[in-house]
């Protein structure tokens, strides 16, 4: 009996050497869960979205290519040499006239809309001929646009590019889940 329980004993201690040596060492786990915490605390969103491979930098709107004039179909095109961004970008691509648009006023916009997976358009009131009309910060569209278009002026072209957060985040409306969204928007009207 005391043999069998010295080979236990030396089963079980083998079996446990395997196992912490198969799972690396403290400093390594305690390293990756520092990690994952920092990570979740700076951007809790950080943590839902799939991981991708990195390509070492996230795309501006200087990146972002688009061709045509105000009130006609842009095209616009993403660079596969960098990430999409984590945080909405806005930028005009040309001005318009007048006040910006504040919280509460009606908007009429023409827009385009490129999904950053897979660089294909997905949407386009330019298209249908048909703008699209909403009451800005009233909630009746996505955080990127309701942020995005407080200040647009009538009669201009502004690029939003809309991290997932602010759009569809897991997915719906024939967004895939995480998607980042392009939007070019013509400002067809402001207050009116």
């Amino acid at each position: 009996m005391h043999i069998l329980g010295r080979i236990i004993g030396i089963g079980a201690l083998a079996a446990t050497t395997i196992a912490l040596a198969a799972c690396g060492s403290d400093e390594e786990k305690s390293t990756a869960v520092t990690t994952m915490k920092t990570t979740a605390q700076a951007d809790p969103s950080a943590v839902q979205r799939p991981a991708t491979p990195s390509k070492g930098r996230e795309c501006t709107a200087e990146d972002i290519r688009v061709t045509g004039d105000f009130g006609a179909a842009p095209t616009i095109t993403i660079p596969d040499d960098c990430d999409p961004p984590r945080q909405l970008i806005v930028k005009d691509l040309s001005e318009g006239s007048g006040a910006g648009a504040a919280a509460g006023q009606q908007l009429t916009m023409n827009y385009a809309l490129v999904t950053w997976s897979d660089k294909k358009t997905l949407d386009s009131s330019f298209d249908r001929g048909k703008p699209f009309q909403l009451t800005l910060g009233a909630g009746q569209v996505i955080d990127g646009w309701d942020q995005g278009l407080v200040g647009v002026q009538e009669g201009s072209r502004r690029l939003l590019i809309v991290p997932p957060e602010l759009g569809y985040g897991a997915g719906g409306r024939g967004i895939a889940p995480y998607e980042t969204l392009v939007f070019v928007t013509d400002a067809v009207s402001v207050g009116k």
